[in-house]
């Protein structure tokens, strides 16, 4: 019986075990951003106003068909307006007689058709309208790339914060073990209690340090998820893999014309270029056809059961018309607002101008931070195995009473600053290398 019973608590804290393995969830950069283009709310948007733009397209085309309108009223005149005519007409000469007009009840229900058969407003509409479509989507690209960019950078945050916490993490263990060895010394008189004491304030202040890095990392996870539109309370892990250095192939020039957000200007441009043509679209003439049915009631009773037995008759009528709008003058109203559309069209060729120029910048500072942080990470590399083999001498030393405390102490703090520098180098080479892919329009290679 004992024994089934520890097979079943075995068994229940293998299950636990596995649990708590996967209630981390390990997230690499292709996951986090393919995570965040289907979460994030700015990406979500993007996707609603792609959407939109169909029924934006819907109403520009219901301008150029036909519109077809009911009407109907029902009206109760108690008092009849009389009009004055001469009494010959009822065999009293020479006398006026105020003969009342209508009837105390008249009602209508009818149709009115309006079809515009020239209108130039509603044909620049219909192309502008596409158009929007287009700019939509541009603008849906765009972003997904601003949303790559924000999370990239976020990933590699917190990696470089993590790599500074483990570098703190093994320089506060090593000096805890020679604290614990310099304490064993003193108890029996063959240490000095100053190296004691220094050793404890160097435990201490790494211990602060390790603090401070651990509430950092927990920062930058929550800005990682955030711009990811992932939960906060939710538990991630970075794969180590993903931020790895990868030589670009640079170049000294770069094609501008790619970049989405010339392209959403472009398209900006050809939206501002309609709206001067609809402007200007009021100068010209609106031509309609319309048409009228209707059927009409009146009489001295209500005028919806009762036939001609009570006095209640019932007529239709039809019209068949065009209706043409010829404009003259508005006290240069059009004038001053296509003026005014011409004035935001020579705005954006500015903004694509100074957009263009700050893309090649973009592009050449990046460039120069990745080339300055090759270099430093080959120095760094090369600085961390240095003070690595100076620890290691130090530290052996230090036991054959060769070296001072305070050059171990040194030497321990020569080599987190070294990983700290190689940290420092690597997320700023990372964020370079966004900053690379964003200026070649390259970005969504990193969901590849």
């Amino acid at each position: 019986m004992n024994r089934k019973n520890n097979v079943r608590i075995a068994a229940f804290l293998l299950m636990l075990g596995a649990f708590q393995a996967n209630a981390q969830q390990t997230v690499s950069l292709k996951n986090a951003i393919q995570y965040a283009l289907q979460n994030k709310a700015d990406a979500i948007k993007a996707q609603l106003n792609v959407r939109n733009s169909e029924y934006q397209i819907a109403e520009a085309k219901a301008g150029a068909l036909p519109t077809l309108t009911g009407t109907g009223a029902l009206n109760y005149n108690p008092i009849l307006q009389k009009t004055p005519l001469p009494g010959d007409l009822i065999g009293q000469p020479g006398t006026v007689v105020m003969v009342p007009f209508g009837q105390k009840w008249n009602s209508n229900i009818g149709v009115s058709l309006q079809q515009a058969l020239f209108n130039q407003q509603v044909f620049i509409g219909l192309k502008a309208a596409k158009t929007t479509k287009e700019f939509y989507q541009i603008n849906k690209q765009l972003t997904e790339e601003q949303v790559i960019e924000k999370v990239s950078t976020a990933y590699y945050q917190v990696f470089s914060q993590q790599q500074k916490l483990e570098a703190v993490q093994s320089s506060y263990e090593s000096t805890l073990k020679a604290r614990n060895i310099i304490k064993s010394l003193f108890e029996n008189g063959l240490a000095k209690k100053v190296d004691l004491d220094r050793t404890n304030v160097n435990l201490t202040n790494l211990e602060t340090n390790r603090s401070q890095l651990k509430n950092a990392v927990t920062l930058q996870e929550n800005a990682l998820k955030f711009y990811m539109g992932m939960p906060i309370e939710e538990p991630i892990s970075l794969v180590k893999e993903d931020v790895q250095i990868n030589p670009q192939l640079l170049t000294d020039q770069i094609n501008t014309d790619n970049r989405t957000e010339v392209r959403v200007l472009e398209k900006k441009k050809q939206l501002l270029q309609y709206n001067v043509k609809a402007t200007q679209a009021a100068y010209y003439p609106t031509l309609s056809l319309i048409g009228n049915y209707a059927w009409q009631g009146f009489g001295p009773k209500f005028p919806i059961g009762p036939g001609k037995s009570q006095g209640v008759y019932w007529s239709d009528y039809a019209s068949v018309g065009l209706s043409l709008n010829i404009p003259i003058f508005n006290g240069f109203l059009t004038k001053s607002k296509v003026d005014q559309a011409k004035i935001q069209l020579e705005t954006l060729e500015q903004d694509l101008k100074d957009t263009k120029l700050s893309m090649s910048l973009d592009y050449r500072n990046a460039k120069a931070q990745m080339e300055n942080s090759l270099d430093a990470i080959k120095n760094q590399t090369a600085n961390m195995e240095l003070a690595q083999t100076v620890l290691d001498n130090t530290r052996s030393n230090y036991q054959y009473g060769l070296a001072t405390l305070t050059e171990l102490l040194d030497a321990e703090n020569a080599l987190v600053q070294a990983k700290n520098n190689y940290s420092n180098s690597l997320y700023d080479y990372k964020v370079a290398e966004v900053q690379l892919y964003k200026s070649q329009g390259e970005l969504l290679n990193l969901t590849k």
